[in-house]
């Protein structure tokens, strides 16, 4: 078993790139090993590490097709649906309330208000 090179941040040769520089240059990994590791080091704990891709063996991002947009639109909605009132809120429900926000803090009744 091969160990990685491993760099300093910063000082990776060229021909090599992250997940997110092959993707903003319209690339992705396609199935191969990570070829390197580059290592940005911190006081308090263990350095930061990120794998490193060669540019040469990455293939082009797949196109959307309908189907794909159909599936991410919705879920998207999915996203925006209540579970407790089932209506569209408008925005994403928060992961933290489960629900949205009037469902979460609901207004309390006039009756109570003046007492």
């Amino acid at each position: 078993m091969s160990t990685l090179p491993v760099y300093r941040w910063r000082l990776a040769p060229d021909g090599y790139a992250t997940r997110r520089q092959l993707r903003a240059r319209g690339l992705r990994p396609g199935g191969q090993q990570v070829a390197a590791q580059l290592e940005r080091p911190r006081r308090r704990r263990g350095p930061l590490v990120a794998y490193l891709y060669r540019v040469d063996l990455a293939k082009p991002v797949r196109p959307m097709t309908p189907a794909r947009w159909a599936a991410l639109a919705k879920a998207n909605a999915a996203r925006r649906i209540c579970p407790t009132c089932r209506r569209d809120a408008g925005y994403v429900i928060p992961p933290s309330l489960g629900m949205c926000t009037p469902c979460a803090f609901p207004e309390p009744s006039p009756e109570l208000r003046s007492a």
